[in-house]
């Protein structure tokens, strides 16, 4: 027997950082997966043992059933509904994720096995299985990877648990019923705090439903896209520190609070404009031209207003320039200071410009992606694994 999910990642569309300060935002699901297949041994296998790998990195995991349940035996029972991994449980799992010796250079992925640890003990218990995951989406990009990856582990592992119905005879891949994703969401959002300690649950909200969110002050609004949406996602694979360009925009605030309090007040009515937009009905080519034109424009004004808050980067300014040379609007999205660029693909763009971005882009050394945005959230597989 063998269960696949997949979860998409995530983009930020508008309002990022001035989210913390009152704004909205408004994030979309990117087309980019993360894969989990869970295998349960037959019943002749005398295999007891959880191995996790990670195929992307060429890593693998193996830990004794005893060995989990001397360590988590005290903290994690069979439960129904999603609780929170005490600081205890965290020590003992910790103790768990030591015992592989991850390479010093991967030392980052401790967190990640750590709540893969905490989201299967939780739901499947003490019991023997196979896990093979691989990703699409690039790791600590600003993409919602780590979200994607709780999202999927736990759809594949809460149809063996009991815990929800999903039609085993159904072919090909089917999506949850919607009362079945609350319960899903809430699990990956307790992954989620393992990895980040506290998330505000968009990354695994927009994975888990999928289409796009609208968020302000801890609210968030499932919208429906009914424009076709195709971005160049460009990696330029500067790592940055996510906390420090947030306390950084805080500074700014404090030094300069009428002119940032009217940046972020710009912002909000810039992701309110963008929703709208974005939902309104499009009747035909011409009406979707007009509308890709005052959604490049948005994006537009919104880059500007994210270099006043002081988290762009010279990478993310030459991917700004190279697209600009092809009359292309970009702006950066998640945290800035390196990360993702997103530029909007107009549908009717020719496929050599294109082609010729994507040369120009990858020659500075960046990665592109080109994905659908706003499309479906988490999916379910059923299969033999012979």
């Amino acid at each position: 027997m063998e269960v696949k999910a997949r979860a998409p990642g995530k983009i930020i569309l508008s309002g990022e950082h001035a989210v913390v300060h009152g704004s909205t935002a408004v994030a979309a699901s990117v087309d980019l997966y993360t894969s989990v297949s869970v295998r349960l041994p037959s019943s002749s296998d005398k295999d007891d043992t959880v191995k996790l790998q990670l195929k992307d990195l060429a890593l693998e995991f193996s830990w004794p059933i005893s060995r989990i349940k001397e360590a988590l035996g005290e903290y994690v029972g069979p439960v129904s509904t999603p609780a929170s991994c005490s600081a205890e449980c965290l020590k003992s799992i910790a103790s768990l994720v030591e015992d592989q010796n991850i390479p010093e250079a991967k030392i980052g992925l401790a967190s990640g096995v750590s709540a893969f640890l905490w989201l299967y003990s939780s739901i499947r218990g003490f019991v023997p299985g196979n896990v093979v995951i691989s990703s699409e989406l690039p790791l600590g990009s600003g993409l919602g990877s780590s979200a994607a990856f709780c999202v999927a582990v736990s759809a594949a592992l809460l149809p063996l648990s009991g815990s929800v119905n999903v039609d085993r005879e159904h072919r090909g891949w089917k999506v949850y019923e919607q009362d079945e994703l609350e319960l899903l969401n809430k699990w990956a959002f307790e992954g989620e705090k393992i990895i980040h300690g506290k998330p505000s649950g968009i990354d695994n909200t927009v994975s888990t439903y999928g289409s796009m969110i609208k968020f302000r002050s801890g609210s968030l609004t499932l919208i429906k896209s009914n424009m076709p949406l195709k971005m160049l996602i460009t990696n330029t694979k500067v790592g940055r520190n996510t906390k420090a360009l947030v306390a950084g925009v805080s500074e700014r605030t404090i030094r300069h609070p009428d002119a940032m309090s009217s940046v972020f007040n710009a912002v909000d009515s810039i992701s309110k404009e963008l929703s709208i937009l974005i939902q309104s009905p499009v009747h035909d080519d011409l009406s979707l031209i007009e509308k890709e034109e005052k959604l490049a424009e948005l994006m537009e004004m919104n880059q500007g207003l994210l270099q006043c808050m002081g988290v762009s980067h010279a990478s993310i300014e030459t991917v700004l320039r190279t697209t600009l040379k092809y009359k292309l609007v970009s702006k950066l999205t998640g945290a800035g200071g390196g990360g993702c660029v997103l530029t909007l693909l107009p549908n009717l763009l020719s496929g050599t410009v294109v082609d010729n971005v994507i040369a120009e882009l990858e020659s500075c050394g960046f990665e592109c992606f080109i994905a659908g945005i706003g499309g479906k959230g988490v999916e379910i597989l059923f299969g033999d694994s012979s």
